[in-house]
């Protein structure tokens, strides 16, 4: 195998190398000049014509982040850019553990989807064991509305200890700050004084979308940070690019357990998955789209999309824009949290939305 490319070969015209590597900080360079020079104070200013949006759209009270962004590796999950933990009812003097393992924490319920558990439809199930039976007794189209006491979506509706959660990059940001992490309350405190709105401004549609431009401002800065210490590491003589504890199949257990849990741009993301007999017994996952975008659990709770528009003052009914306004501060992608598929692979229907 002598002389073949490898991950990283800073003489290797097929790998990553020296010009490639410096084309990289080239870019993370103009990416954080034109967000700081372009996005956010854009951002500033358009927003500070909407300060009555930071009152509009506020939504649930509960925010929920895995946490992201490393410093000393994915096992070190005590040492994130963006920590791990829950808000509950705002309370930003209190960050709640959150345990993807405890399957107490996280349970999926179907009250309002069109699925089926083998337990009764108002039980919840932790992913672990969690079961994906279609039932659609929706009606058949075309139709004007559906009915939201009975069952009226594809996505499954997740709870965390029995809460409706937010997440996305408002809730990343309310966790940094909550947790005491000094950039991001310089940050987030330095944007409220330049709007001149309070702290309540946070929890509404102009507080989700200033989350996503503060953030990035954040990443821009940690990227750069990453990049040194790749560079710093190959320099030593580092340049591994993955672990090799289980990389051979006769280390792999026969019967096992496992979480990632994530964040992705719109929010947190978990994978569960359950082995037996050396083969994948069950496979679940909870993406962001599906805490937010979900229907009412069965107690009644609304998701975030649903609790958002709560209030919301809407000028023209024939031209809603305030309600997209607020759903768009989500970033929305329902396409993200439902893939239909027959049983062999096939998709069931496609829906292009314009």
């Amino acid at each position: 195998m002598g002389g073949a490319p490898v991950s990283v070969n800073l003489e290797e015209s097929n790998a990553l190398n020296a010009e490639r590597l410096a084309y990289v900080g080239t870019l993370l360079n103009e990416a954080q000049t034109f967000i700081e020079q372009v996005y956010l104070p854009d951002l500033l200013a358009v927003a500070s014509f909407y300060k009555d949006w930071g009152a509009i759209g506020s939504g649930l009270p509960n925010y929920l982040a895995y946490g992201d962004l490393p410093v000393h590796g994915y096992r070190d999950t005590g040492d994130f850019k963006f920590p791990r933990g829950a808000i509950l009812n705002r309370d930003l003097s209190t960050v709640h553990e959150v345990d993807g393992k405890n399957v107490d924490q996280v349970k999926e319920y179907i009250a309002h989807s069109w699925y089926e558990y083998s337990t009764g439809d108002d039980s919840g199930k932790h992913p672990w064991e969690g079961e994906t039976t279609l039932n659609y007794t929706g009606p058949k189209p075309p139709y004007e509305q559906l009915n939201v006491d009975e069952k009226y979506s594809w996505l499954k509706t997740p709870r965390w200890n029995g809460n409706a959660m937010e997440v996305g990059p408002l809730a990343r940001m309310l966790v940094a700050y909550a947790s005491g992490r000094k950039e991001v309350i310089e940050l987030v405190n330095g944007t409220l004084q330049s709007l001149n709105v309070p702290v309540a401004a946070l929890f509404s549609t102009l507080g989700r979308t200033a989350a996503r431009g503060l953030e990035t401002k954040l990443i821009a800065g940690w990227a750069q940070e990453f990049y040194q210490q790749l560079l710093s590491n190959i320099k030593n003589g580092d340049t591994r690019m993955f672990t090799r504890d289980k990389w051979e199949p006769s280390t792999w257990p026969s019967e096992a357990k496992g979480v990632g849990l994530s964040e992705a741009p719109r929010g947190a993301l978990a994978h569960w998955i359950v082995i037996k007999d050396e083969k994948i017994e069950n496979y679940q996952l909870v993406v962001p789209s599906t805490w937010n975008a979900s229907p009412r659990d069965p107690k009644g709770q609304r998701s975030a999309y649903e609790a958002a528009l709560i209030g919301t003052p809407v000028h023209n009914p024939d031209q809603p824009v305030e309600i997209l306004r607020t759903i768009h501060s989500f970033d929305p992608c329902i396409a993200c949290a439902v893939h239909l598929y027959d049983e062999k692979g096939r998709y069931i229907h496609q829906i292009d939305t314009f």
